[in-house]
This record gives structure tokens, C-alpha cells and sequence, in this order.
């Protein structure tokens, strides 16, 4: 089965580039979000892409939040075994110069959404620790990813209302690998789910914070990794911290009203002023979840008001909180910044007194 990317000297093995080895899991995924470095400013942009060889289907997802409210735009599409297809529908990606700066269009007049944005990297990506995740002799998880902040040049259209992002600042990052997509497993390991993460990339004037965290039902940090890296910084550069997070909990939810980080180079502290819903991106849609077919060429626009939602819902548990960022090192000087701290919990977790699969702060 020879495709475009056969003519690249990118094998892995002996295969044609369309086969990505055997699991039908297998993924490989763009995604960048985007917020003004304004204190007070609730806009944020978010975009994911995501190719699935085995299911040979493409997806992409394009989002606008402003004022309590989020526009989102799905698409999914057949993918014909071309795996440089760097379209799904009105969705495109574009490597403008490889692991620095990517173009993304969307041309979706139909459903009100238009945008042309360019992201450029301040530093090099930094490469994050390869994640697996089994469930007694089951692979859940199993990738890896890399993680870089930048700014953005460009616009976003949403119902003839243009709206001017140049000089937003955001994240974007690119995973590959295994994690469940497509339809739900009809055979499902026989114990509860559990899912605890954190993820907190921050801007700063003059650096870049990055830390994350996958925790046990304990507590107990089973993937964990925090980075500093200066602006315009080489792999070279980057300094590897070690950090702890404490959260309160808002009743009635799974989402944080406040985060402490306290790592080697000292406290960072976390105030959300939005909350960005991954669900508008796929991620546990009972519609749009990654990977589904919906045939040759499907796409849909959503809106939502994020206080209409209940809370309570698993569906609603993943966020990204939009954030003001104080970062007060060892020697007492202050840095403010801003950034994302996302959140999925699901099932138990101890230090945060959740015990079942979705019980919420009371």
C-alpha cells in the first residue's frame, strides 16, 4: 500500500509508511492553544488534529472562547491511507519550518468559522517522558510527546465578528503512540478507570515553566517532570525541576478554584480566571471523541455557555483553567506570567478525597 509518504526517508521498519505497526489504538496528534498575555482577558483559541492509521481517519477541532462562551468547529474525515493528509474538511495543518513554526487555516463559511494563525516557538520543544500507562496485562497508554511555548500571528473569524490574535501567547504540543480512540471498548479491563492529570505550561517574561503529573489512586506519581527553559533557549539550556501541587477543589466539581506548585526554584502560584472545556477539542465528546467515523467527510459547529453545564458530568471533568501566574523563586524575586493548568480526574484519588469514579467535591 504505497502512499505520498513512501517517497520521504522517514521508515521505521520494513513497512510502507500507511501500516503504523499493530494496535489499532495508534495515534499521532497536533495540538495548540492560544490567550492574550493580558491580565483579565478570558479569550482563548484551542485547536487539536489527530491522525489514526489503523482507522484510517482524520480528525480536527477548532475552538473560540470569549465571554462565558465557546464556538467549536469539528470535522473528521476518511483518510485513504495518506498519512502526510494534513487536512480534515475546512481544517488545515501546515509545517512551515519543522519544530518552530506551524500555520493552521480553517474555511468554514457554512458554519460562521474562519482563521488563518501562525504559531512560532520561543525555544526549542522539550521533550517529555515517554508515558505508559498498563491495566493489570493491558496497554492503555503508551507515547510520547513534545511540548513547546510560543506566540501567534493571525486571526480567527467567528460569525463575520474578526477578531486580531497577533501577540497571543500559548502552547502547542505534538503526541504519538497509543491511547484509546475510536469506538469504546466493548470488552473493558474489569476494574474501575482511573485517570488523574495535571498539566501546567507558563509563560514569562523572560522563561518558560513547564511541569505535569499522572497520579495513581494514592497519590503516587507515576509520569512527572517539571522544565525550565529561557525564552529563545536550546535543549542545552533547559533545567530539570522537581515539584508538588496542591489543589482546592470547588464543591460540585472536579475542577480547581486555586494551584500551589512548589518546585526547586520556588512557588508558583496558579489563579484561574476561565475555563476552557477540553470537550469542545474531543476529548470525552459522546459525539466527536477522537478517532470516530462519521464516514467520508463530516463536519459540525457547537456552542456552548461553559456556566450551562453541569459539572457533575464526567464529560465536563477536563479542563484547561486559564490562569494569572505568580512564580516567587528561591531569592524572592516575583515573575508574573500566565498560563493553562489542565485538569482531568477521574476515578480515585486519595489526596484530593475522591474515592469513586466520579464523585465530586462536596
Amino acid at each position: 500500500m504505497l502512499t505520498q509518504g513512501d517517497d520521504y526517508p522517514l521508515h521505521q521498519t520494513a513497512e510502507p509508511i500507511a501500516f503504523a505497526g499493530t494496535d489499532r489504538n495508534f495515534y499521532d496528534r497536533y495540538f495548540f492553544n492560544g490567550y492574550s498575555l493580558t491580565a483579565g482577558d478570558t479569550r482563548m483559541l484551542a485547536v487539536a488534529f489527530g491522525v489514526y492509521p489503523q482507522l484510517d481517519i482524520v480528525d480536527a477541532h477548532v475552538c473560540w472562547m470569549a465571554n462565558g462562551r465557546q464556538v467549536n468547529l469539528h470535522a473528521a474525515a476518511r483518510a485513504g491511507g495518506e498519512r502526510l493528509l494534513m487536512q480534515a474538511g475546512p481544517v488545515r495543518i501546515e509545517v512551515v519550518e519543522p519544530l518552530r513554526t506551524l500555520r493552521i487555516t480553517v474555511d468554514a463559511p457554512d458554519q460562521g468559522i474562519t482563521a488563518d494563525l501562525t504559531f512560532t516557538g520561543r525555544s526549542f520543544p522539550i521533550e517529555e517522558p515517554r508515558f505508559t500507562r498498563r491495566i493489570g496485562p493491558r496497554t492503555l497508554l503508551d507515547y510520547m510527546r513534545l511540548t513547546q511555548n510560543g506566540g501567534y500571528d493571525g486571526w480567527v473569524e467567528v460569525d463575520g465578528e474578526r477578531h486580531d490574535v497577533t501577540g497571543f501567547a500559548g502552547t502547542r504540543d505534538r503526541s504519538w503512540g497509543v491511547r484509546p480512540v475510536g469506538a469504546r471498548d466493548v470488552q473493558p479491563p474489569p476494574v474501575l478507570p482511573q485517570f488523574f492529570w495535571l498539566w501546567s505550561p507558563c509563560v514569562f517574561p523572560d522563561r518558560d515553566l513547564f511541569w505535569h503529573s499522572n497520579d495513581d489512586e494514592h497519590g503516587r506519581p507515576w509520569n512527572r517532570r517539571g522544565v525550565v527553559m529561557p525564552a529563545g533557549g536550546a535543549p542545552a539550556d533547559e533545567r530539570a525541576v522537581d515539584g508538588t501541587a496542591e489543589l482546592a477543589w470547588r464543591p460540585g466539581t472536579r475542577a480547581a478554584t486555586a494551584a500551589t506548585l512548589r518546585i526547586d526554584e520556588g512557588e508558583v502560584i496558579f489563579t484561574p480566571v476561565a475555563e476552557f472545556m477540553m470537550l469542545g477539542l474531543g476529548y470525552g465528546h459522546p459525539r466527536w471523541a477522537h478517532g470516530t467515523d462519521h464516514g467520508p467527510l463530516a463536519t459540525e459547529r457547537e456552542d456552548f455557555a461553559t456556566a450551562d453545564l453541569d459539572r457533575s458530568q464526567p464529560q465536563h471533568f477536563h479542563i484547561q483553567a486559564l490562569s494569572e501566574v505568580r512564580w516567587t523563586d528561591a531569592a524572592g524575586t516575583v515573575r508574573q506570567g500566565r498560563g493553562v493548568l489542565e485538569q482531568l480526574a477521574i476515578g480515585a484519588h486519595a489526596p484530593s478525597g475522591f474515592t469513586g469514579l466520579a464523585d465530586v467535591t462536596p
